[in-house]
């Protein structure tokens, strides 16, 4: 007999009809009359509940069936009596793929985040982690489907590169070169290495998306990324994905526009497709998430010019609020409670702030007439802070080469990149969206390590 996903099967008013479903044990209570397992695919934050008349099973195979065991379950889908759920099945057949002894690491009883993260190969399998990473494969798809719509092209840019689109050097170096003998020599012969050059994982694929722009007119990037940051923090990943699109001929106005409805459009999609997911995270995790994401639809975004938010920010700070990182001025860097501040207790919804100091933000990145600001438009988001990074690019071939020599970059690595400003340029801008931020948002979940299957941080490359 074919198999039924416990999400089909929880569907169904097929009473009477014998059918098969497959999985994983979340629970196995026993009495004399009769047992009750809880099965669960993946396939739904919910269980079917199995019910097994010990009579008529091998008492040693029922005896083997605890919490994390795979089994097959064949029977009868019936009204289910209890409270809470629509149907059962009374099992006729049950055969174990997998047993699981009691040193399980996932069992029922409750376990902090920080425990199951030296289990990510199991903890998938908690509701949790499954509500969690479903969601994340709903934004994906929110993600393809919202830029097709639009018209926007879906552009792979590399993950190797010898630029640093962020001018920051912190990023992680390629090489087949032997470094014990690098070591003992003292000299690095890169045109002895295989690209012949010295090259890197890439921190973004913007400058490859920008090229993209130059001849298709719209399209974005979706794919990991990859920081050297020595960041033990809840927001930071070494490897993260990232959602970077690129649009030629429109203003700073117009990007905001985009970054709003983009944003908007995603956290409708969770709302609209992953309700069961949401409502176990919302009483799990976080009692306001589901009214959180709701507010974000109904609010309009506030466009803040950073010159405004220092002083907002000042004023807090007179009126004695106390920021655990000190308020210095215009010329600042926000940290994350800064921008909270503005989003949950100033504004109470979300932020796009626009027109940062230009010796903060990357060269790339467009100037305003006043010579001291730029054309920047970073949203943010409750609980967050920056959720998207975004600016009008530059356009001008030589505003944007005295920008590289004055931060003391190499001019031969972005030779390429100038060119889109020689020959044809025109005027553009673009955003990222940090995946693993966006789905942080949308689950409510606290820590940026339990949002992506495997994560990459400093000193842990496990699994």
């Amino acid at each position: 007999m074919s198999r039924t996903k416990v999400v089909d099967a929880l569907r169904s008013t097929d009473f009477g009809k014998e059918m098969t479903v497959k999985g994983w044990v979340r629970s196995h209570r026993s009495s004399k009359a009769v047992d009750f397992i809880a099965l669960n695919d993946g396939s739904t934050i919910k269980n079917i509940q199995i019910v097994v008349d010990p009579s008529t099973v091998d008492e040693e195979l029922l005896k083997s069936i605890t919490t994390g065991a795979c089994i097959r379950a064949t029977g009868k889908l019936v009204e289910s009596q209890g409270k809470g759920q629509t149907c059962e099945i009374q099992a006729s057949e049950l055969e174990l793929y997998g047993g699981c002894p009691s040193d399980y690491p996932m069992q029922k009883k409750g376990q902090s985040f920080e425990y199951m993260r030296q289990y990510a190969h199991l903890r998938l399998r908690t509701n949790t982690f499954g509500a969690v990473f479903r969601i994340r494969h709903n934004m994906a798809i929110a993600i393809h489907k919202y830029f097709h719509d639009h018209g926007f092209y879906y552009f792979n840019t590399p993950l190797i590169t010898a630029s640093d689109a962020e001018g920051a050097g912190s990023m992680f170096q390629v090489t087949t070169l032997d470094l014990d003998r690098v070591a003992k020599s003292g000299k690095v012969e890169y045109d002895k290495d295989f690209f012949g050059r010295k090259t890197n994982l890439t921190v973004s694929g913007q400058l490859e998306g920008e090229l993209g722009a130059t001849a298709l007119g719209a399209i974005y990037t979706f794919g990991p990324t990859f920081r050297a940051e020595n960041s033990n923090t809840p927001r930071h990943l070494a490897e993260f994905w990232m959602i970077e699109p690129e649009v030629a001929f429109i203003d700073k106005d117009e990007l905001m526009d985009l970054e709003e409805d983009f944003i908007k459009y995603c956290v409708k999609w969770a709302l609209d497709n992953c309700k069961d997911d949401l409502e176990f995270l919302n009483k799990m995790i976080d009692k306001t998430l589901i009214a959180t994401l709701e507010s974000v639809i109904k609010e309009d975004f506030v466009r803040l010019p950073y010159t405004e938010g220092i002083r907002i920010l000042e004023q807090a700070v007179k009126d004695g609020h106390k920021f655990e990182f000190p308020v210095t001025g215009w010329g600042m860097d926000l940290s994350s409670e800064h921008e909270r501040y503005l989003v949950e207790q100033h504004f109470k919804r979300p932020v796009i702030m626009t027109d940062y100091p230009s010796e903060i933000k990357a060269f790339y990145m467009k100037k305003n007439a006043d010579g001291k600001t730029m054309q920047g438009t970073d949203v943010l988001f409750p609980r967050i802070g920056e959720i998207i990074g975004g600016s009008v690019r530059e356009e001008n071939y030589q505003k944007l080469l005295d920008e590289i020599e004055a931060r003391g970059m190499d001019e031969n690595n972005y030779k390429w990149y100038l060119d889109t400003r020689k020959f044809g340029s025109c005027p553009h801008a673009g955003f990222g969206l940090g995946f693993e931020r966006l789905i942080l948002f949308v689950t409510g979940m606290q820590n940026i390590r339990d949002v992506i299957p495997f994560p990459r941080t400093p000193k842990n490359a496990e699994f």
